[in-house]
């Protein structure tokens, strides 16, 4: 009976975890993580079944291989971390040889941190392009009081993180829609930015392109030598909307113009869709409360539900 007992504890000892809910990213992932949880209890219930462990060991040897998984999370090494704003990081990550992340376009990935004890999974789109090699870079704003920031605050050159993917996406294709519009809201930039890099990239993708970019002042613009080399493209402009600039008198001249100040309105939409050269498709990227207000304006401004994707 003894034998039985202890055989017992070794099985219960083996049995996976149920996830918690704070290590569910929240958007929408296949395999979310109680897919991949269901999945490996069912394993261990068969062999629990016939008594042989090693109708467990599948799971294990995936996590060694350094390739992207959806399934099991994959170590990947910080090579440098750059501070953009006060709050705001760029992170860039190593991959073995030459070889890409192979990401299409505006997919995300999910992070696993472990915060005192506790396990907890976000989702970060990189904005390197998806082909780019030997390396991957993610924006992340940080905030005071996030679990996860805490984590990723600690991250130095040389440490090594837990990422699986890819999820999502925005099924792009060149020449599909004529005109797209972009509304992001501060790291809502992110998934735009492969989409922009990949049209630019393409000569014979001639899709229009009108971005807007939603920061509380100038200064926390993310990236503007890139967003600036990009808006030199004879089918690429860029606006500003700054939430917390009460004139735009400090502003460089040459960003005057492209700049308004307050929130990205009911009107500041009309008045952009209606200067979009045709009727746009519209990506909309940023907080919930951002990503519905955005869907209410743009109804009001004639643009329907199945003309915009939501990330």
């Amino acid at each position: 009976l003894q034998a039985m007992n202890g055989n017992e504890q070794d099985w219960l000892a083996l049995k996976p975890q149920e996830p918690s809910p704070s290590q569910c990213c929240g958007s929408g992932c296949k395999p979310c993580i109680y897919d991949v949880y269901e999945k490996e209890l069912a394993q261990w219930e068969r062999a629990k079944a016939k008594q042989d462990k090693s109708l467990l060991m599948e799971k294990n040897e995936q996590s060694s291989n350094s390739e992207l998984n959806p399934d099991t999370f994959t170590a990947f090494s910080v090579s440098s971390v750059e501070q953009l704003t006060e709050d705001t990081y760029q992170y860039k990550f190593e991959l073995p040889g030459n070889s890409s992340l192979q990401l299409s376009l505006g997919q995300h990935i999910v992070l696993r941190g472990v915060v005192n004890g506790l396990e907890v999974q976000r989702a970060y789109t990189p904005i390197s392009p998806g082909n780019a090699e030997g390396y991957f870079e993610v924006l992340i704003k940080c905030y005071e009081a996030g679990l996860m920031s805490q984590y990723i605050k600690t991250w130095k050159k040389g440490d090594v993180v837990f990422w699986r993917g890819p999820f999502g996406g925005f099924p792009y294709q060149p020449n599909k829609h004529g005109e797209l519009l972009m509304l992001a809201s501060g790291t809502g930039l992110a998934p735009m930015l492969p989409i922009l890099q990949s049209i630019v990239d393409d000569e014979e993708d001639e899709t229009f392109v009108t971005l807007v970019g939603c920061f509380p002042t100038f200064d926390k613009i993310y990236l503007k030598p890139l967003l600036k080399d990009l808006a030199r493209y004879w089918n690429i402009r860029i606006f500003y909307v700054l939430s917390q600039e009460t004139s735009l008198e400090k502003l460089p001249w040459s960003s005057q113009e492209n700049t308004y100040t307050g929130r990205l309105n009911e009107d500041l939409i009309k008045m952009i869709v209606n200067s979009c050269r045709r009727r746009p498709f519209v990506l909309i990227c940023g907080s919930s409360a951002f990503n519905e207000d955005m869907s209410r304006y743009l109804k009001a401004a004639g643009i329907e539900e199945d003309s915009f994707f939501v990330f």
